[in-house]
């Protein structure tokens, strides 16, 4: 509309006053839901393997459906994102290693169907759903919290808003807080208290019985 301004085709902006629509929020798994989901999916299970490349990738369900071994290069996963086209390389967590060593290299992508072929977008998360309905986890958990669950630790572990866009391939910091904002009050929250804690009281810092602030003299 601006350019259909300054091209003279409009003398005005019909959207200047138009609001935003309030933005759905996907729950972000809870540290609880994520270990009962691991309580009912082992390491060397499908469904385990494809949860670790959510939770240490933080990537999207497109993303993580196509990774094929070919991405892993050294002690790090390449990942070309097929929202964004953003391109990442992003370190294996300990964890993830030891979820991939225990999953058989039978075809060129990570995860692949009962007949050992790739999945389908769909499929994929379909097979997804069942698993965390396996798992017995409330209709809110579903697979994309794993991605904001995923920038939740980081954030917790003190990490920037740049450090986790650099995991996740946020294209704005602006994404990236919204993602990390019950974390980021916590920490800080923690952090100011602590603060708080470790400051050595003043004198005459307590209000005297008379409400003055200082204390009587007799």
């Amino acid at each position: 509309m601006k350019f259909a301004i300054d091209a003279g085709w409009r003398s005005d902006d019909p959207t200047l006053r138009i609001k935003t629509f309030p933005e759905h929020e996907f729950h972000t798994w809870t540290e609880d839901e994520i270990a009962q989901y691991e309580d009912r999916w082992p390491i060397g299970s499908r469904e385990r393997t494809a949860y670790a490349l959510h939770l240490y990738t933080g990537q999207r369900r497109a993303d993580v459906a196509r990774m094929a071994w070919t991405d892993v290069a050294g002690n790090a996963i390449n990942v070309v994102q097929a929202k964004t086209g953003a391109r990442l390389t992003i370190p294996l967590h300990p964890n993830l290693s030891a979820a991939l060593r225990a999953w058989p290299r039978n075809n060129v992508v990570m995860l692949t169907t009962a007949f050992n072929k790739p999945f389908t977008y769909a499929g994929y998360g379909n097979m997804m759903a069942d698993a965390i309905a396996a798992a017995g986890l409330p209709d809110r958990c579903v697979l994309h919290g794993l991605r904001k669950a995923a920038a939740r630790r980081l954030a917790e572990a003190g990490c920037t808003e740049k450090e986790i866009a650099a995991v996740t391939g946020h294209t704005t910091l602006k994404e990236v807080a919204r993602y990390t904002r019950a974390a980021d009050q916590k920490r800080l929250a923690a952090g100011a208290v602590a603060k708080l804690v470790e400051q050595k009281p003043h004198e005459n810092s307590q209000p005297s019985k008379s409400g003055l602030g200082k204390t009587e003299k007799r």
